[in-house]
């Protein structure tokens, strides 16, 4: 049996540290134990055997049977918090509970009636990518089925009410760009911050276009780091890394990070116009060397095109036949 490192933080938090895939190779999973002797467990992470045995040695560590858990709760959509909830919810009969939107975001991208495997791989063709790229980002994206089934049964966290966890009660806050429906939790009297991947020590939140999924993503998670900006928090509890202080000079970090990198894309642009795969190999070529990099690169690449045209400083054309579609400078 084999466990996650565990780590126990002001307020009753725990944190378990489960493994998953390179390159961010482990996620964090939040504990709180509740007054009736329950477990509340915040985005278990991915499901594979790994996570499966890790679980089974948090638990017999803590000393906690598997119908301790009552509440999983999942903050955002992706396979690394919302991937084992299901598994979990069938380990121990527990609730899982998550915001509709990101709900409706996991069977888009995992349900039954998914379309994103299909529709992600002709929206990249349609802006330039070649075909081994496109073939090296479908056989990913069908490597995820294992992580998130089975599908769990999902109650909805109303963002505009308060929700207990832990014999505390958190203010839920609504943000997206890296995951619609995405849902950090703030306990205002010790400005403590569960804030999932909505804001991260160290590296940026990928913000990535997806079909059928938010238009303007990069506006929206701007808009987010706004929202975030002004609460006051003492200590930062992300899904990745360390829990970290300086929370409002991060978010201000990554503001103008992307403002920094909307300024180099105009630039790129200003030479010509460019195809969405061009712009993305200009920006991250030296940093991909995978499908799982490819995909996040290129997805985060055309959500600061889009923003640029949605602010008028650039323009989509096409494609045309034969063509991939360009983006071009507006002066």
């Amino acid at each position: 049996m084999r466990s996650a490192e565990l780590t126990r933080w002001d307020g009753g938090i725990l944190r378990a540290s489960m493994p998953m895939a390179p390159p961010l190779r482990q996620v964090n999973c939040y504990i709180l134990p509740e007054e009736d002797g329950s477990l509340t467990v915040i985005d278990p992470g991915p499901h594979t055997a790994e996570t499966e045995l890790a679980w089974e040695g948090v638990l017999a560590e803590l000393g906690y049977a598997w119908t301790a858990v009552r509440r999983i709760v999942v903050t955002h959509h992706h396979p690394d918090h919302y991937g084992l909830a299901g598994w979990l919810q069938e380990r121990s009969g527990g609730r899982v509970w998550m915001g509709e939107r990101a709900y409706r975001e996991a069977q888009m991208s995992w349900g039954p009636a998914a379309t994103l495997n299909d529709a992600l791989p002709q929206l990249f063709a349609r802006h330039g990518m070649p075909e081994p790229w496109l073939a090296a980002v479908r056989e990913h994206l069908e490597s995820f089925a294992p992580q998130v089934a089975p599908q769990p049964e999902v109650d909805f966290i109303d963002p505009a009410a308060p929700f207990v966890m832990g014999g505390r009660e958190w203010r839920p806050l609504l943000t997206g760009g890296h995951a619609p429906g995405h849902l950090s939790f703030h306990h205002a009297a010790s400005g403590q911050l569960l804030c999932g991947d909505a804001v991260l020590p160290q590296i940026s939140p990928n913000v990535g276009l997806q079909p059928g999924s938010d238009p303007q993503p990069l506006l929206t998670f701007m808009d987010g780091l706004r929202l975030l900006e002004g609460v006051p928090v003492t200590l930062a509890f992300p899904g990745h890394r360390e829990p970290f202080t300086g929370f409002t000079a991060r978010v201000q970090s990554l503001l103008l990070h992307h403002e920094e990198r909307l300024d180099k894309v105009a630039g790129l642009l200003a030479d010509g116009p460019l195809s969405g795969f061009a712009v993305c190999e200009a920006l991250f070529r030296s940093r991909i060397s995978s499908a799982h990099q490819m995909r996040f690169a290129m997805s985060e690449a055309l959500a600061h095109l889009a923003e640029l045209v949605r602010r008028e400083q650039a323009e989509l054309r096409g494609p045309a036949p034969g063509a991939p579609a360009v983006y071009a400078a507006l002066r």
